[in-house]
């Protein structure tokens, strides 16, 4: 048997609805039904292709449309590589727009993911455009030496932050390694709880959400515990009896990149492991 398809049954189909929209549909419906919402993802980062560009944004077009016709409790969450920015900023901003304006429309809320730190700066350019739309909302990694600022600017602009570590592989010049890391994660957190009134947090460490469920006695904020598929389903459905919890649920064939940025997560590596033995989507 090839690698890539030992790899694929072993890790990929454990962090991935399904090849299909359909797939990342039916997974929804029971993620909603023990009480969890989902972030929907189309995966097929980096493109270049204006075909491929265009089926991207199609599918999340449709994926819009789906969500309200199925009445689903989910938001779109995507990134700007995929719909054209690494062709233009414009392109990618002229299609972002599509998309949002179709969120809107349905009342669905749309989240943009970060990517590598050589986008940053066009993302929150672009996200930027479109605060005062409201229903949109952006990644922050908290890996990122500069992210406080960042979450800083967004906050005051009215803008909505999921927080995360972090997944690429950055330069220790512009990025925190551990403890720093995980400091710095807090000390984020510690700010969108004092100065902002909704955000996700978005960690499968206890001790990071027992934080912050402390944290909202004081503040009484809007805040949603977020969680990748596949890697804490059961403390999720548990949390979820509580708190707003959603799921990250990425679809499609082009799941290579995603898969193996799930691996390189040093400090997720026991969670890892046990997700390939106890986690398995089949029972959500």
């Amino acid at each position: 048997m090839k690698l890539s398809v030992l790899f694929e049954k072993a890790f990929a189909k454990r962090w991935i609805a399904g090849p299909g929209l359909d797939d990342a549909l039916d997974l929804t419906r029971r993620l909603n039904a023990r009480g969890l919402s989902a972030q929907i993802n189309y995966l097929g980062e980096a493109s270049r292709g204006k075909d491929r560009i265009k089926e991207s944004v199609d599918v999340y077009l449709r994926i819009v449309r789906e969500i309200k016709r199925n009445g689903l409790n989910a938001d779109v969450a995507l990134k700007l590589s995929e719909i054209g920015l690494d062709v233009s900023i414009s392109f990618a901003k002229e299609n972002y727009a599509k998309i949002v304006n179709a969120a809107l429309k349905n009342g669905v809320f749309v989240w943009i993911d970060m990517e590598e730190h050589e986008l940053v700066d066009d993302t929150l350019s672009i996200y930027g455009s479109f605060i005062k739309k409201g229903n949109v909302g952006l990644c922050i990694q908290s890996y990122l030496k500069r992210s406080e600022a960042d979450l800083q600017k967004i906050v005051r602009s009215g803008g909505i932050v999921r927080l995360v570590k972090g997944a690429y592989m950055e330069s220790k010049g512009i990025s925190y390694r551990e403890p720093l890391r995980t400091s710095n994660y807090l000390k984020l957190m510690d700010y969108l709880f004092i100065h902002s009134k909704k955000f996700m947090i978005a960690t499968h460490d206890t001790n990071m959400i027992k934080t912050a469920l402390s944290l909202n006695k004081k503040y009484k904020r809007k805040v949603t515990y977020a969680m990748l598929l596949g890697v804490r389903n059961k403390y999720a459905i548990e949390l979820a009896k509580t708190e707003r919890v959603s799921i990250y649920v990425p679809f499609g064939e082009r799941w290579t990149k995603y898969a193996f940025r799930r691996l390189r997560e040093a400090s997720n590596l026991k969670l890892i492991i046990k997700s390939l033995i106890k986690e398995p989507v089949s029972k959500i």
